[in-house]
């Protein structure tokens, strides 16, 4: 079987079409630093609280979520998060994503010690899915987000995006 040309596939092949979703701001605590693992630099930052805005559902997010992060030996910190939101109208949903944030050493640097640091001068992305028992939301359960990051002294904030 050979692997057709970029050029040959479909049009819905071809390109990448987003949908804004929200945005999200997560409150988090200071990390909790397990040390060097097996895997790598283990910190877990527990998510205290936040909220989200958009056009199809907007809200608060819960106390107890967390980032279980691992820093890599080349620099880029992997995140596997997990959230709940409610929404305004008392739904809830949970959030799961992973992404990837690295970029120049100076930059890096900054955002450690807190810093304010231009988004554009780093690489921060995730990619996102939910699980809700509510009916209004029951599309979630059915699509990919991903989402592009700002790390903020507070917590990150992240605009997401659904994939059509």
């Amino acid at each position: 079987m050979s692997v057709p040309a970029f050029a040959e596939l479909p049009e819905v092949q071809k390109d990448i079409r987003t949908r804004p979703l929200f945005v999200i701001r997560l409150d988090v605590a200071k990390p909790v630093a397990f040390g060097t693992t097996p895997n790598g630099d283990r910190r877990v930052g527990v998510v205290t609280g936040g909220c989200f805005e958009g056009e199809r559902l907007s809200g608060e997010v819960l106390d107890g979520g967390a980032d279980w992060q691992i820093m890599r030996d080349d620099g880029a910190l992997v995140l596997d998060v997990r959230l709940i939101l409610k929404t305004h109208d008392g739904a809830l949903i949970g959030m799961r994503y992973g992404g990837l944030r690295h970029g120049p050493t100076t930059v890096m640097a900054e955002l450690a010690k807190g810093g304010r640091v231009d988004p554009a001068a780093y690489y921060f992305r995730i990619n996102g899915t939910f699980e809700t028992a509510a009916a209004n939301y029951d599309w979630l359960n059915r699509i990919v987000a991903v989402g592009v990051g700002d790390r903020r002294a507070d917590g990150p904030v992240y605009s997401l995006f659904e994939l059509l």
